[in-house]
């Protein structure tokens, strides 16, 4: 695993606005950079990839240790382009226990739910590129 941040994505305190652009089977494009590996983005914009689920298609809170470390308000999950990640039963309700707001989806949707939701709130995300 490695991170790959943009330089230019702290200003002072500030986060530059993060916005995924689009995504197709194997690729996310992020600030028109394109991705493409399975990836999580923090809070602050930086994107720590390639990320690897401990039981592959399964997403667990062990599987999201770092993000929340991260300390996101919310945590956007792209669960593949057709939804094949799936989250733990209580991952949710386990989630909201530290006061963070999950909501998976597939990619297009959760997208769309991030680039929404980024703009007044702490947001972290984890997206799974194929299926």
């Amino acid at each position: 695993m490695y991170y790959h941040t943009d330089p230019n994505a702290h200003k002072g305190n500030e986060m530059k606005s993060v916005r995924i652009n689009s995504c197709s089977f194997g690729t996310l494009i992020i600030n028109g950079k394109p991705y493409t590996d399975d990836l999580i983005i923090h809070p602050d914009g930086k994107i720590l990839k390639p990320w690897r689920r401990k039981r592959g298609h399964q997403l667990s809170m062990d599987d999201l240790r770092e993000l929340i470390d991260s300390s996101p308000e919310v945590i956007v999950a792209g669960t593949g382009m057709s939804g094949g990640v799936i989250p733990d039963r209580n991952l949710e309700e386990d989630l909201s226990k530290l006061a963070i707001k999950f909501i998976a989806a597939p990619n297009e949707k959760a997208i769309k739910v991030f680039n929404e939701l980024v703009l007044d709130k702490r947001v972290g995300a984890g997206f799974h590129l194929t299926c």
